[in-house]
């Protein structure tokens, strides 16, 4: 009897401590929150780290066909690198890109900012309007190309029928012809991007104190004045980042261009996202597909590490 009253007490006092213990609660609290991050971080490994470590070590390996079925896929060293590195099509590729992502860059921004600065005025139909001009937005790419192919056709285009009509001649080889096909391609990109751009841009501008407009009117700004001291300044952070989404998206672009022209004609379309898919999907040489797709990664990488850098530097 006395040995079962003696611990009894001792029993609670354990439990007591367990419940009341600090370290054991941060351990606890640690786990719980390892716990939620858990799926994230399976999740991004699963389906972001290993193909970008498969894609490295792709571009190292002769990768053929005949790999998928007798699993072999010897190292080649700096083969593949090297084959497209001297391909005179990656130059082209390359720089085809630059003038693809900067030119639509241009365009997409400059005619959103000015449609998101128009709209924020008050006028009849003007949410019906912009809510049409979203349309470009929720059509499927593949779509769009296929439809602005049929609108820039040079036989039976609406665009040149319509040019033929005013007296502005009716046979521009928009598609067709090397010199126009890339300009082609950019002016439809752009088509496609104005909204986005739009939105996000209009959401900014709504942040903006009106007290700011109505004191710069007080003060006989000029509208380019208020534009450049108020407007730009507090949208700064926004279009950083309608520029980085932007880019991330316009660089490596691949089903607008092969509905359009599919990188004709002759290459004078051929950007990085369509020689990856050339080489790899069409000639069957995965390593050196790797090898243009790992440039293109490298090329968002570098982007992506000035983008936090600047940030950074807002945030200070």
């Amino acid at each position: 009897m006395s040995t079962t009253t003696a611990t009894a007490p001792s029993v609670q006092r354990t439990a007591v401590q367990k419940k009341t213990d600090p370290a054991r609660a941060r351990r606890r609290r640690r786990l719980s929150q390892w716990g939620f991050i858990a799926p994230a971080v399976v999740f991004m490994l699963l389906f972001f780290g290993y193909p970008l470590v498969r894609n490295v070590v792709m571009s190292f390996q002769d990768f053929s066909p005949s790999t998928f079925f007798d699993g072999k896929s010897p190292f080649n060293g700096t083969d593949n690198w090297s084959k497209v590195f001297h391909d005179d099509l990656f130059g082209k590729a390359l720089w085809h890109t630059i003038v693809f992502t900067i030119g639509s860059l241009i365009g997409q921004f400059g005619i959103g900012l000015a449609l998101a600065v128009f709209f924020t005025k008050r006028f009849p139909l003007n949410g019906f309007l912009r809510s049409l001009i979203l349309l470009p937005w929720l059509v499927p790419m593949v779509v769009s190309g296929i439809v602005w192919r049929r609108i820039l056709d040079q036989d039976t285009g609406v665009l040149n029928s319509f040019a033929e009509t005013i007296g502005l001649g009716g046979a521009t080889p928009w598609l067709t012809s090397p010199g126009m096909a890339l300009f082609s391609v950019v002016m439809v990109n752009i088509w496609i991007g104005i909204p986005f751009n739009m939105v996000i841009l209009y959401g900014g501008l709504q942040e903006i104190p009106k007290e700011l407009y109505e004191a710069s009117s007080l003060d006989g700004a000029s509208a380019w004045r208020t534009f450049r001291s108020i407007t730009l300044p507090l949208l700064k952070p926004v279009i950083t980042v309608v520029l980085v989404l932007g880019f991330m998206s316009t660089v490596k672009i691949l089903d607008l261009i092969l509905a359009l022209t599919d990188g004709g004609p002759a290459d004078a379309t051929q950007t990085l996202g369509t020689l990856t898919y050339q080489n790899s999907f069409v000639q069957l040489d995965f390593g050196a597909g790797a090898v243009v797709g790992n440039v293109l990664i490298l090329i968002s990488a570098v982007f992506a590490v000035f983008y936090l850098r600047a940030n950074r530097s807002e945030g200070k």
